[in-house]
Order: structure tokens, then sequence, then C-alpha cells
């Protein structure tokens, strides 16, 4: 019998082993995801926005596109779109949506007129960092002991977890082709 960790372990069974039990371990690993995830989701939607944000009604779209700007600081929309992995339509869309509540700021860029640079006000920015900085600070803590291939890997797995539960239930699976990266329709 395979060496599968109980439920309430931290542990993930060896992948570096190859060994005749590799499905064996895939499904134990799948099965600690399978409880890990609704935790951390269910941690997430706790976080609530602050009050002063909470009537704004942000919609999860918005999220990434506000923490790359209090990462990253000030961009044009066209390297939002970018980030986002999204047509620089939509990411117009999304910073209009979001400089009407008064959450972004648009202004010319000042070496080139035609642009326009999005940043977060100086007024926003204290309840923007109280509600998003604990989940940056949650994927720091759990990448920073990891080396530069296994931060990699666990990119590849969420990006590819990601591309698979938008197949659908009918997607491709395991035997599907690979979708890890996102595909021109989903841009």
């Amino acid at each position: 019998m395979p060496d599968t960790p109980p439920v309430h372990s931290d542990r993930v069974p060896d992948s570096d082993s190859h060994s005749d039990s590799d499905s064996e371990d895939i499904s134990a690993a799948i099965r600690r995801l399978l409880l890990v995830m609704p935790r951390a989701i269910g941690r997430i939607k706790r976080l609530g926005a602050p009050e002063e944000l909470a009537e704004l009604a942000l919609a999860p779209r918005h999220l990434s596109l506000l923490s790359f700007l209090l990462l990253d600081g000030p961009m044009t929309v066209s390297e939002l779109a970018d980030r986002l992995e999204v047509a620089p339509t939509t990411a117009s869309l999304l910073v209009s949506e979001l400089s009407r509540k008064g959450v972004l700021d648009r202004r010319e860029d000042e070496s080139d007129r035609r642009r326009r640079v999005v940043s977060i006000p100086e007024g926003m920015r204290p309840a923007l960092e109280r509600w998003l900085s604990p989940g940056a600070r949650a994927w720091r803590a759990a990448l920073e002991p990891l080396t530069p291939p296994e931060r990699a890997a666990v990119v590849r797995a969420f990006t590819a977890y990601e591309a698979a539960l938008a197949d659908g239930p009918d997607g491709p699976g395991p035997d599907g082709p690979d979708r890890a990266e996102p595909t021109e329709e989903r841009r």
C-alpha cells in the first residue's frame, strides 16, 4: 500500500520518486488539495473589503488590476492589459469602471501625451493595501522558501488548474492538450 499522508498532514507525497504508484501519489495530492483549496478560498472571501471600499461594489475582476498597481506602481492601459492577459479594450473598460468609482486616477503621460498612465490615488492606497496585502503576504510566505524551479512549478500548476476549470466539466481532462498557457480566446 502506498505511503499516503493522512488528511491532516501537510506532507505531499515525494514527487521525485519514480515508482509504480505515481497515479496513487497524484490521487493523494489531489485529495490534499481538495481539502486545502476550499479552506483557502473561504479565508480569502472572509477578508472582505474595508468599510471605505465596501460600497464601491468591487468585483473579483478588479482585484488583479489593483494588485498589480499596488505592487508595481503606475502603468499604462496597454501594460495593464499585458499583465492581466486580456485585450487592451478589456483593460480599458476595467480602468474606466474603477476611475468612475474614484479607485483609479488616469493622467497624461508626460513623455507621450497620447498615452494615459493609470495609478491608485493616495487617498485609496491605505484601504486597498489593507484589503489586498494579506493575499500577497500569504503568497510570499508560501513561495519564499522554494527554489526558483519550484516556484515556477507552483505557478504552472495553478495556471493549468485554472485552464482546466475554464474547460468546464467535459474539458480535455488528463489526456487533453496542454492548457497551461492562456489561450487566445481567454485573453
